[in-house]
């Protein structure tokens, strides 16, 4: 059936997305079919979706009628998130065949009986509670980097949150367990894996162990260069973590840590399990032991109940902190969750405003930490393809490089000095031989 097929596969979302849109490609392959891009007129398109946001709905509807547009007999396959929360609303989108929840993605290749057009479409979605079981996964195919899903789901209730709606109980597999599946990646090409999940920090679920044993594990694999942390909420960032890091070779200075509001009032309104307090002293001891090291901040606007005192107690905490960069969230209101029934609604162009104040902090903040760092020599992991004429990369602690194309530095770590903050915001490198070992 499957033979001379072709799928294409379509990501929306986080890098957990990734890692699991890359492990359901596999096994297409497994099966015989040939993976192409979206526009090659596949057999059969399969969309992992998100549904952090408002937005990632409609990418998704978008995405179905591009879909068709390219091929109108194409079998249309959604999964994700959006799909174990709203499968029946997915199911009335035209073109769409097959709609699976949490615990049936991974088995996709199994339920495709024949890949005809079906009149309705067929939702196959177990109760969120009963999904428990945990899929390893790891993300193929770019030669830089490989983003590895060590945990799944969340035990939080956070107010304004619907993954552990859509993605169920925080559960992992053990510690070896993990570490074997980090070694296929290792034979991979990969020099780079960025460790990712729901909420990574909770790993050891079951299993009596822990995120700082998984990482001193992972820290003796051979074949891999570079590790990264993804996102760790600041109560479970413990100073064994940071202070591991510090001392390590493989684990890059990068420490990416969702705050979500400066204010403690909205915090607790949030279900956050941390004080503002508690944050300061997480990016305070990682600066101590590591000054260089690079800090990412997620950071919610316009929650309800945020006034305008409020949303200045976030700006201004923010300022003052040693962070290098923000993700700015504007709040949107998502059906079955606490925030939703809340009082104090903001109105959408006072949420825009915020964003934007936010936004405009971050460029600055980021470009702060690239200028201090110029003239220093780092480490640089280049990209496996070039930008026009340029080539990418990133500095151990996450600072964007760019050099003019040479073929030889394609997924190479060099020995780079840092030489001058171009008009993109990106650090210019000039490629002499003096600062290129």
């Amino acid at each position: 059936m499957n033979a001379n097929k072709k799928v294409a596969l379509y990501t929306l979302g986080c890098k957990l997305n990734f890692s699991e849109t890359s492990t359901v490609a596999r096994m297409f392959e497994d099966e015989g079919f040939a993976r192409v891009d979206f526009n090659d007129t596949p057999d059969v398109y399969v969309i992992n979706t998100c549904s952090v946001t408002e937005n990632a709905d409609k990418k998704c509807k978008q995405l179905v009628k591009k879909a068709l547009k390219i091929n109108p007999d194409a079998f249309v396959a959604i999964i994700g998130c959006y799909a174990q929360l709203k499968p029946e609303e997915i199911a009335q989108i035209y073109g769409v065949d097959m709609v699976l929840g949490a615990s049936e993605k991974f088995k996709i290749v199994e339920h495709f009986k024949n890949l005809e057009k079906k009149e309705q479409a067929e939702v196959i979605a177990s109760k969120i509670k009963e999904v428990n079981e945990f899929i390893p996964s790891y993300s193929k195919g770019d030669r830089t980097r490989s983003f590895l899903k060590i945990q799944d789901g969340c035990d939080y209730f956070c107010t304004f949150c619907t993954i552990p709606l859509a993605r169920g109980k925080s559960r992992n597999h053990s510690v070896a367990e993990t570490v074997n599946v980090a070694k296929e990646v290792a034979q991979t090409a990969a020099k780079e894996v960025i460790l990712t999940g729901v909420n990574i920090g909770d790993f050891g679920q079951g299993e009596g162990e822990n995120f700082f044993e998984l990482i001193q594990e992972l820290d003796k694999i051979e074949g891999i260069e570079r590790f990264r942390i993804s996102s760790i909420e600041p109560n479970l960032l413990s100073n064994d973590i940071i202070d591991f890091v510090a001392q390590s070779d493989k684990f890059m200075p990068h420490f990416h840590i969702p705050l979500q509001s400066g204010s403690n009032t909205i915090l607790k309104a949030m279900r956050r399990k941390y004080l503002k307090e508690l944050y300061v002293e997480r990016v305070t001891r990682i600066k101590e032991l590591m000054p260089h090291a690079c800090i990412g901040v997620d950071v919610i606007v316009g929650f309800p109940g945020e006034t305008e005192e409020e949303f200045l107690a976030t700006y201004n905490f923010l300022n003052e902190l040693d962070i290098s960069y923000l993700h700015v969230f504007t709040y949107s209101e998502r059906q079955n969750t606490t925030a939703i029934k809340m009082d104090g609604v903001v109105p959408k162009n006072i949420r825009a405003e915020r964003s934007k104040m936010l936004h405009i902090l971050s460029d600055k903040k980021k470009r702060f930490f690239y200028e201090q760092h110029i003239g220093k020599t780092y480490n640089v992991l280049f990209e496996a393809e070039q930008h026009n004429d340029f080539l990418n990369g990133f500095t151990d602690n996450y600072i964007k490089v760019k050099v003019p194309y040479s073929a030889d530095l394609e997924n190479q770590i060099k020995t780079i000095t840092l030489a001058d903050i171009d008009f993109d915001g990106v650090v210019k490198v000039d490629l002499l031989q003096s600062v290129i070992n």
